[in-house]
């Protein structure tokens, strides 16, 4: 096509070690774009809905996106992955920032497929629009700083020294290779693909790392029509006071002190929404404290005109060391919810999520479940080796990463998930979790629509399915009442389409504060050619939808018994704060949200599928005795 977009595919066979090369279809690209879309479509053509995650019949797909890499395409230097999740067993895609992605487009590819498991660990090294097989037994048991500077020196001899700063690295740590259902691919050293376990795939396939290097850069249709419409999506982000004040100036911690003081800020494993002392571990305190500038300029993501990465430094002892972030979701999830105020310890423990390759929030959000179980009394003394676990506890909290990562002891319980951990000991009541997955850093009883949002959510417990606390927190893009669930389920719906497409572009969702559907439609049509509308963009992003809820219904009968949230959300009114006494009021919303999606109890109809263009999926659940009546 015009814009050379063909949605090129390297696929590795690991056990046979064999590289074949693709490129998509057109007819497919249009329907699922690429990335989360496009990863969605391939894993119901070929990954067996009902495999074991942490079998050879999974796959894990490593995909950008059309606008991935696009120079004047705000925030596009992203990429996800997409598999089946060792956590949820449900369809799951991870995304991340930094500078692999577009590095990725580079080399010359939409995307690689990981295919079998290898015999031995192994790293791919991508370049020049091929793809080799590398062995990497010498990297095994690194961490995920180790191996991507190891790597990096040893492919500077094939690309030249000053050549090797373009080397990119995709990496799995200790905690991958551990097969922890919490474990996380690492780039660029800080940033994290980090939901779901997708660390732990690539570990049970014995890929170590991704390293991708390459010159070639992306071309576009329509240069006079995409300038025009780059333009445009600039403006309105410099505009917002979002994308061009806040994020800039305190990064994503900004949020710290603005959900705390609305009283959703999640404290001690969902107890109660306000945490006394969330200002010491907030954006601004993390601004005038620990951050180190100058390095912060070198943590932007390729293309990024927002800006919202931090690197710090904890200089005093006992917990000293440096890195990327922290950011929003893991000051919350290490601190609020596990009660610890500690900035240095919070910052030590997200450290070393990054460099032993775990979901920082599932992470945070496990201990937190820990915490609980200890206060109740159901975790044996034994089990605990001495540690003195209880809220707050600095010291505890950075040993669980690392008893985590290495599975060592009670560690090699949290690895498995706050679900499998609290049902281990007796209290499955205790897990904040949906489909699996550890809910984030936002108490639903005072904001009704995320809540909806989190408990349809196909990929488990999730923020960014449909980020609700935009309208009804943030006024963006207008203020709702957070507390009524009038007109939410069509809210909902409309931004889970939206960013199903903003997640197949690729681009980071952080431009949904200052773009929406017309800007991305536009950029999109002068990059590839297409010539879309607004509209279509969002029956592309329902078309993703169902598709995912399609594949988690022949997985594991998806439905309205999923839909769900913890009974403490739904029963135990807030305690305290400008929530109190709110629930979550799922009821309220559920049913109306099926009617607009036009599911059956949680199930697509097969009304809904063919109206899609995806009767072939209607004909599969029946075939499986699927389909809703």
């Amino acid at each position: 096509m015009p814009g050379g977009y063909t949605g090129r595919l390297a696929r590795i066979d690991l056990w046979s070690c064999k590289v074949t090369y693709e490129s998509l279809p057109d007819e497919v690209l249009r329907k699922w774009i690429g990335g989360r879309g496009l990863g969605v479509y391939l894993a119901l053509k070929e990954i067996p809905p009902k495999v074991d995650p942490l079998s050879p019949s999974n796959k894990a797909y490593v995909m950008t996106g059309p606008l991935t890499g696009i120079a004047g395409v705000p925030a596009s230097g992203r990429w996800c992955s997409v598999t089946k999740s060792p956590l949820t067993n449900s369809i799951h895609d991870a995304h991340s920032g930094g500078k692999f992605g577009p590095y990725l487009k580079f080399a010359g590819f939409d995307g690689i497929v990981l295919e079998e498991a290898s015999e031995r660990p192994v790293y791919l090294w991508v370049h020049d629009g091929k793809v080799e097989i590398r062995d990497a037994h010498h990297l095994w048991g690194m961490d995920t700083h180790s191996v991507t500077d190891a790597i990096t020196e040893e492919l500077s001899a094939e690309v030249g020294k000053s050549e090797a700063k373009e080397i990119k690295v995709a990496c799995i740590g200790p905690a991958g290779e551990n097969l922890a259902r919490i474990a996380c691919i690492i780039n660029d050293k800080s940033r994290a693909a980090g939901r779901g376990g997708h660390g732990a795939v690539w570990g049970s396939k014995k890929v170590k790392a991704i390293a991708v290097y390459g010159k070639s850069k992306p071309s576009i249709a329509d240069l006079d029509k995409f300038r025009e419409a780059s333009a445009a999506a600039m403006k309105k982000i410099k505009e917002s006071p979002i994308t061009s004040e806040a994020l800039p100036k305190y990064g994503t911690a900004v949020l710290v002190n603005i959900i705390n003081n609305a009283g959703i800020f999640p404290t001690k494993n969902f107890k109660t929404g306000y945490f006394p002392e969330a200002n010491a571990i907030s954006g601004e305190t993390i601004a005038s404290t620990i951050m180190d500038w100058d390095k912060q300029k070198e943590e932007v993501c390729w293309g990024c005109p927002i800006g919202c990465a931090r690197y710090t430094r904890i200089t005093k002892p006992p917990f000293t060391g440096e890195g990327g972030g922290p950011e929003y979701e893991t000051v919350w999830s290490l601190g609020a919810q596990t009660g610890t105020s500690d900035l240095a310890a919070v910052s030590k423990a997200h450290y070393l999520t990054n460099e032993l390759g775990l979901d920082g929030i599932s992470m945070g959000h496990v201990i937190g479940t820990f915490m609980e179980l200890v206060e109740l009394g159901k975790i044996p003394k034994e089990v605990l080796r001495g540690l003195k676990a209880e809220w707050g506890n600095g010291e505890v909290l950075v040993e669980l990463v690392w008893r985590t990562a290495y599975r060592s002891g009670i560690g090699c319980d949290l690895a498995e998930g706050a679900l499998r951990l609290a049902q281990k000991y007796g209290a499955p009541e205790v897990a904040m979790v949906v489909r699996g997955q550890e809910l984030p850093a936002y108490d639903p009883r005072g904001a009704q629509g995320h809540g909806l949002a989190y408990a349809t959510s196909n990929r488990g417990g999730c923020h960014l399915r449909a980020y609700l606390i935009s309208p009804e927190v943030l006024g963006v893009p207008k203020l709702v009442d957070r507390f009524d669930t009038k007109g939410k389920a069509e809210l909902v719906k409309h931004f889970q389409d939206v960013f199903a497409v903003v997640d197949s572009l690729v681009v980071c969702k952080f431009d949904t504060f200052a773009l929406w559907t017309e800007d991305f439609a536009s950029l999109l049509s002068a990059v590839t050619g297409w010539d879309i509308t607004p509209k279509e963009l969002e029956v592309i992003g329902e078309r993703i939808y169902n598709a995912e809820r399609a594949f988690n219904v022949l997985s594991f009968g998806d439905g309205k018994d999923y839909d769900t949230l913890p009974k403490r959300l739904l029963e135990e009114p807030m305690p305290e704060g400008p929530a109190k006494g709110h629930i979550t009021r799922l009821p309220e919303m559920l049913g109306e949200y099926y009617m607009l999606r036009g599911w059956i109890d949680g199930r697509p109809s097969r009304i809904k599928l063919e109206e899609l263009g995806l009767k072939w999926l209607a004909d599969r659940l029946e075939e499986e005795g699927l389909i809703p009546k």
